[in-house]
């Protein structure tokens, strides 16, 4: 169904305006990413269907946004009657062909390729054939994903950040297949529910999970070696660096099921690249199923609303601010060259790559522009130092960083 009542697109176009967008919108999957795009959805003015194979998901994340919304209403921050407005438009569907009156659906369902393609496949024949398809993956191919549809120009990828309702971020990642117009309404949606969109291509892990790996990996690399244990490296990068979570407590945070499956994926993806290389202290924390906060023990152990950290992941160097000097140049310098390696094969724009990252993962600053401070040369120094040490490819400089070192 379409709300512009002097245009009927023709078949395998799609519409596209700069007014707003009335239209039916699915979502699959109930867990806190898909509630939280219903949500906004639903917020900006859309019928939303959700959908989940579980049907008790979709209760809890019904009952979940109710107590949400609730809150925002009593603080002001809605309308008297907004948070009931809002859940109105929000309708449960037993059913996936529940969803066949939607004019854009996105998945946001567990993060493996071959489960997603199995969707789309079931999807497809259920909706319109001007229907959008979505997919909410921070890291698989958008363009693989679309070439198990009849209409692969229809697909895109549209990468919210966690929670969505906060969040202003959203990467547009489109498939090799994806039209235009496809591209241009997507954008447009976006900037109608109030978020920041960022082009990017479709490549693992897109700007986010590509360029911050190395803000985990190199934390990592230097609680492996002994150089430091997770109190120290996480008081540098807070303290000294101005990072609102330390990296072991934003894995905690995260879960490191998730985390540690981001890594692996994009590790996979690049055809095993050493700077992405996963580490067998996350792995086996995953194994223990030691997933962070939401099992109550990660890096740190949670109980009573308090967080030690577990004694096995500390060393007994002392925190000093030159150790913390070192820390901070370790770890931002591999971020800053995953940045510049990104720009340098043109996934996104320089503007887009640091608005990425201070937008979607809340950096203090945009990566490119702590180089501009830094210095190139001096970045580059660091990585050559540290390649020098390790003769590893991790710590290969990327070549736009290096050019840019040497004044070319």
């Amino acid at each position: 169904m379409y709300f512009f009542p002097f245009y009927i697109p023709a078949p395998g176009t799609y519409l596209c305006s700069s007014k707003l967008l009335i239209m039916t919108i699915g979502i699959i999957g109930a867990g806190s990413m898909g509630s939280g795009i219903a949500q906004v959805a639903a917020t900006a003015g859309h019928r939303v269907v959700l959908y989940d194979a579980a049907a008790e998901a979709v209760a809890k994340a019904l009952a979940g946004m109710e107590k949400t919304l609730g809150q925002l209403e009593t603080k002001g921050k809605l309308p008297a009657g907004g948070a009931a407005a809002i859940l109105s438009r929000i309708e449960p569907a037993q059913e996936l062909s529940g969803l066949q009156a939607a004019e854009c659906v996105i998945e946001a369902i567990v993060e493996n390729l071959e489960i997603k393609k199995s969707l789309f496949r079931a999807l497809e024949p259920l909706v319109s054939p001007h229907c959008i398809l979505a997919t909410n993956t921070s890291s698989l191919s958008v363009t693989a994903l679309a070439a198990v549809c009849e209409r692969p120009e229809r697909c895109i990828g549209l990468h919210f950040f966690n929670p969505a309702p906060i969040m202003r971020l959203v990467e547009l990642a489109p498939a090799l297949q994806t039209s235009e117009a496809v591209m241009e309404q997507a954008e447009t949606l976006m900037r109608q529910w109030g978020k920041t969109p960022v082009r990017v291509k479709d490549t693992p892990g897109f700007i986010v999970n590509r360029v911050a790996r190395p803000f985990y990996g190199e934390a990592l690399r230097i609680l492996d070696e002994g150089m430091a244990g997770i109190t120290a490296i996480d008081r540098a990068m807070t303290e000294l660096a101005g990072f609102r979570m330390g990296p072991f407590a934003l894995m905690d945070l995260i879960g490191h099921d998730v985390n540690y499956t981001v890594t692996e994926t994009v590790f996979q993806s690049f055809f095993y690249d050493p700077r992405y290389r996963p580490s067998f202290t996350q792995k086996r924390l995953v194994e223990a199923g030691r997933l962070g906060r939401k099992s109550g023990r990660g890096f740190y152990i949670y109980k009573d609303g308090a967080a030690e950290p577990d004694s096995r992941y500390e060393t007994a160097t002392p925190y000093t601010e030159e150790l913390g000097r070192q820390i901070v140049r370790r770890i931002v310098v591999m971020l800053i060259n995953e940045a510049a390696d990104a720009l340098f094969w043109g996934i996104a724009s320089r503007e887009d790559i640091d608005l990425a990252m201070t937008l979607g993962v809340n950096y203090p600053k945009g990566l490119l522009r702590w180089a501009d401070e830094w210095g190139a040369a001096e970045c580059v120094q660091i990585l050559d130092g540290l390649y020098d040490e390790y003769r590893e490819d991790r710590y290969r400089c990327s070549p736009l960083l290096r050019r840019v070192g040497d004044g070319k």
